[in-house]
């Protein structure tokens, strides 16, 4: 697909104009200012529609292939996504970024320096220019010539499965680029099979405005005093956060569960930090290393 065809589809798909997208957006709001209102409960039902149910202290948590199947695999490439996509693990989590022509790819690091044979910033280069650089060979000659994918690539191989995904926006997004996304993510139809996420707080408030139906997920490193009250502010239906930050507090994690919040950590992949994780009750663990975490969690929480 082109740059000016995914223009096209970013100003097309699913609503045809502006106009559209404004009375969508204001019927929308009012839906979910009405749902909220009459349901108090709202939050957590959507939170356990996504997660499957918030986890009791024991209970597996879900597990999150991190930028794909990275133990398998190189990061975020379409092997790795589809390696994650062919296994029981019940999400996919990749990073968005946009080209600078405003096209969507799958790249976590602000640069293509690390996971490419290239140089220079991902909002610097053309989607033309980010193509003709080499993403496997870093890993293994086994994957030389693999590319960075686009989203629209992405979720080519997405709409045919049954996972979710968890798409994180790195860095700073307008509600013009968040809809770019949406637009892709609405002409496959798979909108109820897709969480945003963003450390970013601008990002978070043009997810709101921009895509208020899409449920959201608040990064944090290191959890505020007041977790709860940061998660409504955003809408969120989750925090996703580090090990670290529950060691001072485990009692956050009861805490976000009695407002209907999940809790999701990144990135563990020490079978010491699993079972901390899992004493702690935690709803989803996001994991380099997917296939062994899963067996892992077979062979120690079993039947639950």
């Amino acid at each position: 697909m082109t740059t000016e065809q995914y223009r096209e589809l970013s100003k097309s798909s699913h609503f045809e104009n502006r106009w559209h997208r404004a009375v969508f957006g204001a019927m929308t709001t009012i839906a979910l200012v009405l749902i909220f209102v009459l349901n108090p409960d709202a939050a957590l039902v959507y939170a356990t529609n996504m997660f499957g149910s918030l986890r009791a202290p024991g209970e597996p948590a879900f597990i999150a292939g991190h930028r794909g199947d990275r133990a398998h695999f190189p990061e975020n490439t379409i092997p790795a996504l589809q390696g994650v996509l062919d296994s029981d693990f019940d999400f996919v989590e990749t990073d968005i970024q946009l080209t600078a022509d405003g096209v969507p790819v799958l790249i976590h690091d602000l640069d293509v320096d690390r996971t490419t044979n290239g140089t220079g910033l991902v909002a610097d280069l053309t989607l033309a220019e980010i193509k003709s650089l080499d993403a496997g060979t870093w890993y293994s000659g086994e994957f030389t010539g693999a590319q960075v994918p686009t989203l629209d690539e992405f979720l080519d191989i997405f709409q045919s499965s049954k996972k979710k995904a968890m798409l994180e926006l790195k860095g700073i997004w307008t509600e013009e680029q968040v809809r770019v996304v949406t637009g892709l993510i609405y002409a496959r139809g798979v909108q109820g099979r897709v969480i945003f996420q963003a450390f970013d707080f601008e990002t978070l408030e043009a997810l709101q405005k921009a895509a208020p139906v899409f449920p959201r997920v608040l990064i944090q490193r290191y959890l505020p005093s007041d977790p709860v009250a940061l998660a409504n502010r955003y809408g969120a239906i989750a925090i996703l956060t580090s090990p670290a930050s529950l060691e001072a507090d485990p009692s956050v994690v009861q805490k976000l569960h009695d407002a209907g919040l999940g809790i999701v950590l990144y990135t563990l992949n020490k079978k010491g930090r699993w079972s901390d994780a899992l004493e702690l009750g935690v709803d989803g663990i996001i994991t380099d290393k997917p296939s062994s975490l899963d067996k892992w969690i077979a062979e120690n929480a079993p039947g639950t």
